[in-house]
This record gives C-alpha cells, sequence and structure tokens, in this order.
C-alpha cells in the first residue's frame, strides 16, 4: 500500500527537483484584521510574496493593500483561492477555520492556518481528516513549537533534569480587561459574509471587533491563549490530550462579553495535573509562563527563556540552568517555507494542532455545563 508517509517522501524528491532553494513563494493573506497583517508583513520579511488579499472589512484591506501594493485584492476568499499561489495565510475568527481551510485545500493550496486549530472537539477531528486525505503541506501558528529557548529547554525536561513532575502551572495575566466597544464602525463591512456558517443576528459592531468573546465564533481566551500554553505543557511532558477537565470563572470587567476574563481549569492527565489560570485584570508577573513542579527540580518559562531551580527550593534561589530568550515567530514561518518545498510535515501539524485544542474545549464544555467533562476514549 502507498502510504501518505511513502508519499512524502517521493513528493519531496519531486520537489526538490521542481524547485531550486531560492524559488520565490507566493502567498495569499485571508482575513487581514492585526494578526493577519501581522503575519504577512513577516512573511515577506522572510522574502515570500504576497500576490492576494482577503477581507470582509474595508479598512482591513486597505491597510493590508498598504503593505503590499501589488496584490490583489478580493472579498471573497473563494475567488482568492483561485489565483495561482504556493500558499494561504489563514487569520479569520475561529468558526471561519475549518470552511477556510477546506476550500484551501481543495484549491490546492498549502496553508499557514492561525490557532486555535477549530471551534469544537469534532471540528477538530474532521479537520486533521481532511489535512491528512490531501497532499498540502498545513502549519498550525502555534510558533513555540519552533522557538530555539523552548526547544532546548524540552531537551534538558527529556534528561530528567526535574525528575518526576507532577503539576503544571500555566498562566496568563494582562491588565487590560474592560467593556467591549459597541460604537458603529467606521467604512464597510460584509456582515453576513463575516457570519459564515454561524447564527444569522443583527449586526452588533462589538461581536466584530471582539468576535473572541462570544460563543457564536470562537471559545474565548480559554482556546486561544490556553491552544499556546496547553501544547507546550503537553510537548514537554509527552502527553496528548488531557482524561478530564474542570472549570470556573466569570466576567469581572469586560462587560459584553459571553466568555470569561477570569478563569481556572484544572486538567487530568496519567500522574500530572495541570492547572491554567487566566486574569486579564491584573499584571502581576504580566503575560504567560507555565511552571512545571518536578521532586528534582522546577522549570519556570516566559517570554523572557526559562530557568530552572533545583529542589529543595529556598527563598532567593539562584537558577541552576537559565536562558533569556523571546519566542520569535520567524523560525516557525520559516519552517513552514521549508516543507513547502521538501513537502515534510512542519513544526506543527494539524494532530498536535488538535490535541493542544482539546484540553481547553474541554474546560469551556465543563464551565458552561458545570460539570466535570471526562474525553471518550
Amino acid at each position: 500500500m502507498f502510504t501518505r508517509r511513502a508519499w512524502l517522501g517521493a513528493a519531496a524528491s519531486v520537489a526538490a527537483a521542481a524547485q531550486s532553494p531560492n524559488h520565490e513563494i507566493t502567498f495569499g493573506v485571508i482575513a487581514t484584521g492585526g494578526r493577519g497583517r501581522y503575519l504577512q508583513e513577516r512573511f515577506q520579511r522572510l522574502g515570500a510574496r504576497c500576490v492576494a488579499l482577503c477581507d470582509v472589512y474595508s479598512p482591513n484591506l486597505d491597510k493590508a493593500a498598504a503593505l503590499s501594493p501589488e496584490a490583489r485584492r478580493y472579498t471573497n476568499y473563494r475567488e482568492l483561492l483561485g489565483q495561482k499561489m504556493d500558499c494561504v495565510v489563514i487569520a479569520s475568527p475561529d468558526h471561519q477555520h475549518w470552511p477556510m481551510l477546506e476550500a484551501a485545500l481543495a484549491a490546492k493550496k498549502d496553508v499557514y492556518l492561525e490557532k486555535p486549530l477549530s471551534k469544537s472537539l469534532d471540528e477538530s477531528r474532521t479537520m486533521v481528516q481532511a489535512v491528512r486525505a490531501s497532499k498540502q503541506v498545513v502549519q498550525v501558528g502555534m510558533q513555540r513549537r519552533s522557538a530555539p529557548a523552548l526547544i532546548e529547554a524540552k531537551r534538558l525536561m527529556d534528561g530528567g533534569l526535574l525528575g518526576q513532575v507532577t503539576l503544571a502551572k500555566p498562566q496568563w495575566h494582562w491588565n487590560i480587561a474592560k467593556e467591549l466597544n459597541n460604537t458603529p464602525l467606521p467604512g464597510e463591512l460584509d456582515w453576513r459574509a463575516f457570519l459564515g456558517n454561524a447564527p444569522v443576528r443583527e449586526l452588533e459592531p462589538m461581536r466584530f471587533r471582539s468576535w473572541r468573546y462570544f460563543f457564536d465564533y470562537a471559545g474565548g481566551n480559554m482556546t486561544d491563549q490556553g491552544t499556546h500554553l496547553m501544547d507546550v505543557t503537553q510537548w514537554f511532558t509527552g502527553q496528548s490530550a488531557p482524561l478530564a477537565a474542570q472549570a470556573s470563572g466569570y466576567v469581572a470587567k469586560m462587560k459584553g462579553s459571553e466568555h470569561p476574563d477570569v478563569f481556572s481549569a484544572i486538567f487530568e492527565f496519567p500522574k500530572m495535573l495541570v492547572t491554567w489560570t487566566l486574569d486579564y485584570a491584573n499584571s502581576y508577573q504580566n503575560g504567560w509562563s507555565i511552571t512545571f513542579l518536578g521532586d528534582e527540580a522546577t522549570m519556570v518559562l516566559d517570554d523572557s527563556g526559562y530557568a530552572v531551580y533545583k529542589e529543595p527550593w529556598k527563598r532567593d534561589a539562584a537558577p541552576v540552568k537559565q536562558a533569556q530568550a523571546p519566542v520569535p515567530i520567524e523560525p516557525h514561518i520559516q519552517n513552514f517555507f521549508d516543507c513547502i518545498k521538501t513537502r515534510q510535515d512542519p513544526n506543527c501539524t494539524v494532530e498536535i494542532a488538535a490535541a493542544a485544542v482539546a484540553g481547553p474545549h474541554m474546560a469551556n464544555l465543563a464551565l458552561f455545563s458545570g460539570n466535570k467533562f471526562t474525553r471518550q476514549m
């Protein structure tokens, strides 16, 4: 039987013969909001050429066109996918990830898909199956998978420096929560196109501006930031999706939001617990961090790098291992470019992304049902 792995090996040889190392990668951007334009700029900085842009909101499209004046402009992503190019960036709201990915695969385009992968557990399974039934390279935008400092820290973990890890504590603190902005939107918006397969509703500007905080379009910060941190937690400890989840949370300051701006979730893994906590009304230990507690040492990861403290910990103890390094996105994009040429799997496959968002999806199901959610094996 000619397996996908065998096909990939053969395709890599063909791709190497067909493309020189200096082949210019061409790309389009679907959804040119803040994140889409950020990726557009980074792709161009690494040598790719933007040839197409699509958005349902005219001010976003205008801003993206200023970065890539020669790119063709679209308001319908299916029309963009008919244009010749190597790959597309999908930076849309979560509820559009699967429809847009499905259309991109059908158009034979490689894809850089922003996280979280999906809007539900069922959708994750469907997306994994669809990608594996295709011949396309799909990189999911969890850039910590390509960060040199985290790769180094992962090697330390694998070497047994921490001993038995019994508890991991991912957290995210930002003092940014405030009432959602529902003032009129400037510029033209195709609201029906934005809704896609979501329930039809009258336009409320805050639903467009802050789509992440509404059930119809996303899983809130539980799946947004949680996908990043649960991925690293599972990667470092060699775990897949958790066995069970429970969660509590509430809207403290983000009036108008359906999703909480303060919450805590507990995930059960074999021989390990994980607590995932977010507070958008406080800046103590500002930003993200993950603390791994082992019986021989503790490792702390954050935006500045990593530090390891030996047991027994003492106040003001100096780290025995430390590296100061940010988490750049460029290595993750470069990995995607390399895989376009070699046809190998990228650093963050759809399987990895599905496992990363599984726990946060489970936590949301637990939070809004008021019951512990246990994964079906």
